[in-house]
């Protein structure tokens, strides 16, 4: 799965606008969906869009544009029956990529047989993310956003300061895309390749896990 610039994200509860929160800190278009206008306007605060409707509505999902986006997120609380709505209706409108919560096994194997491509326990992810940052400490932050490709927040190379991102070759040299950089309180977004690093930059790369993981192991990024 190749993953662009584009979520959706359905639920906004306490998971729901966490995940929504820490796309849009790291640079992704989020749009969020919720049928309380309350959380909704919570959630303007920080995401792109967000809009109140009903997340088991095909019209209201689809007059949305839902078959735009790259990767949807199904996280409604706790009632299946909705879950397997929203994941129908993002199927059928050709999403590329499904992400939904699950409460328990039954509702995982569920949700997988209508077209989920990852089912989540939120709990039991928290627990992992938890052990990397305790383990890796290296880095600022780590998430999986599928079984393939994650994103990091990492602070710059001592060898890259001073040089450009072309001149660091990070994506040639590290299998890592630059997807944002943070430095004095604002974001750029898809930074130019003339970008000249910082010692303090934080790095926002996209890349699979497995060699996000390798560098966390090597500690190949100081």
């Amino acid at each position: 799965m190749k993953l662009n610039n584009q979520f959706i994200v359905l639920g906004l509860g306490r998971f729901g606008m966490s995940v929504a929160k820490t796309l849009s800190d790291k640079g992704f278009d989020v749009l969020a969906v919720d049928n309380n206008a309350e959380v909704v306007q919570n959630a303007l605060e920080f995401v792109t869009h967000a809009v109140k409707a009903d997340m088991t509505d095909e019209i209201a999902l689809k007059s949305l544009g839902i078959g735009n986006f790259d990767v949807a997120i199904i996280a409604i609380g706790s009632k299946l029956e909705a879950s397997v709505m929203a994941t129908l209706i993002a199927k059928e409108a050709g999403v590329k990529y499904i992400v939904a919560k699950a409460q328990d096994e039954r509702s995982k194997k569920v949700l997988q047989k209508i077209g989920a491509d990852r089912v989540i326990f939120p709990e039991r992810e928290m627990g992992v993310r938890v052990a990397n940052s305790l383990l890796y400490g290296n880095f600022f932050e780590f998430m999986e956003l599928s079984d393939e490709f994650g994103i990091a927040e990492i602070p710059p190379n001592k060898d890259w300061i001073g040089k450009t991102i072309a001149g660091c070759e990070v994506r040639a040299k590290y299998g890592l895309n630059i997807v944002a950089i943070k430095h004095g309180g604002k974001v750029e977004v898809t930074p130019s390749a003339t970008y000249v690093f910082e010692e303090e930059d934080i790095v926002i790369v996209l890349g699979e896990n497995s060699i996000i993981q390798d560098f966390m192991e090597k500690k190949s990024i100081r």
